[in-house]
């Protein structure tokens, strides 16, 4: 089973097209195209009924106190966690997903969900806790919302798109659609999985 991008090569940098964030050319971030990248995908295993698709940075700091801090960094050494771009589920194994199809720009407050295109659903990412406390933000967060990782960051983040073969048509995940609803849902009905990792930095003093 693999997993494909006409946007960015296994272990290469996302465009700004496909991020939330881009440089804004003065150190800081300002609002990207957030366009969900292309991906495809090939050799399925005999009996995918359906796809999931997960994609989740794994070096998100655990603690806020210097991201984002004029004057200060946040150290390559801090612990780091998953945070959740695009929870999509009740994909059909046929065709590919085209870039800006489920996200063409950033949405404040969040996309609708959990419908999608296609018969898809789509589940909640983890914009909607980072923007809980902003008056003109906050909302549920559906669908994909690309990478803005702190501009003051030491290091790379890094981007996983896992896409899982399942042997069910619907995903028997109901109410409110979580990465940990989905992957309990999906427990036991995964008969393989592939990924692709695009890699993100807003700090010029770390993408070069």
């Amino acid at each position: 089973m693999k997993l494909i991008s006409q946007n960015f090569s296994d272990g290469q940098y996302i465009p700004g097209e496909n991020a939330f964030c881009i440089p804004d050319g003065e150190g800081r971030a300002r609002f990207g195209g957030n366009r969900n990248p292309h991906l495809a995908w090939s050799d399925l295993p005999a009996g995918t009924r359906s796809l999931v698709l997960i994609c989740h940075d794994p070096d998100v700091p655990t603690r806020a106190d210097d991201v984002n801090q004029p004057g200060r960094t946040v150290p390559a050494s801090l612990p780091r966690c998953d945070f959740i771009h695009w929870l999509l589920i009740d994909l059909a194994p046929q065709g590919e997903i085209t870039e800006g199809e489920f996200s063409s720009s950033v949405t404040p407050s969040g996309k609708p969900g959990p419908a999608g295109p296609r018969g898809t659903r789509q589940g909640i990412n983890d914009y909607t806790a980072w923007f809980a406390g902003d008056e003109q933000m906050k909302g549920d967060y559906h669908g994909y919302d690309g990478p803005c990782p702190p501009w003051n960051d030491e290091i790379v983040h890094h981007y996983v798109f896992t896409l899982y073969a399942l042997d069910v048509d619907r995903l028997p995940a109901n109410g409110r659609l979580t990465v940990d609803a989905v992957r309990t849902a999906m427990d036991g009905h995964v008969l393989a999985r592939a990924s692709l990792t695009g890699l993100y930095s807003l700090n010029p003093a770390v993408r070069g």
